[in-house]
């Protein structure tokens, strides 16, 4: 895997071939986060990675400079991999957990600006944790929800969802909740700057 931008631009990093795991590809990953860029300040951004494998979002984050991210996978080979991987990047704002993350989000307190699930293709549980972000108010007002999933998921029935992105076998579906907007606010966040350009979303 291969980081995209930021502090460490170009860097490869090698995971164990033993690691259950199927990394976002390099394509998929660019494109999402040039979709990223245009709502967040990465600086800004405090981020939940689960099903976290072998980090390849998490160095992606912080390496364009996300201040505050959690890395939640359970099995403990991939965590000890973050880990190590983070010690070496000089990585100070990640914090790797090794735990189930249904009962992660079960007991889960603070809101994230972003949080991004990619779990196992034949993960059964995609809803529950849609209604765990939501029902617990996870995110704030700002926030969104990403999953990566196969094309055999289809969520244009949630609520809470917005928008899907395809990328080869990749599949990305965007959630966030309307709850804290009123109709101006919602006329406002089609709206995005970029170089003190306004851009429509």
């Amino acid at each position: 895997m291969r980081i995209i931008s930021g502090k460490f631009k170009s860097k490869r990093i090698i995971a164990p071939a033993h690691l259950p795991v199927r990394p976002t590809t390099d394509m998929a990953k660019e494109s999402l986060f040039n979709i990223l860029a245009n709502h967040f300040y990465f600086e800004d951004v405090k981020a939940l990675d689960l099903f976290s494998g072998t980090g390849n979002i998490t160095y992606e984050l912080a390496s364009r400079g996300c201040n505050d991210i959690t890395s939640v996978d359970i099995n403990g080979l991939c965590t000890k991999f973050i880990y190590e991987t983070t010690q070496k990047l000089g990585f100070k704002n990640v914090k790797v957990v090794h735990q189930n993350a249904l009962e992660f989000l079960s007991k889960a307190y603070q809101k994230y600006d972003l949080i991004f699930a990619d779990p196992p293709f034949e993960f059964e549980h995609y809803e529950e944790i849609i209604e765990k972000v939501f029902n617990r108010n996870l995110l704030t007002n700002d926030g969104m929800l990403i999953i990566e999933h196969s094309e055999r998921k289809d969520f244009v029935n949630s609520p809470y969802f917005y928008d899907h992105r395809k990328y080869g076998s990749v599949h990305f579906s965007f959630f966030k909740s309307d709850e804290v907007e009123d109709d101006d606010e919602k006329k406002a966040s089609n709206y995005f700057m970029v170089d003190n350009q306004f851009f429509i979303g």
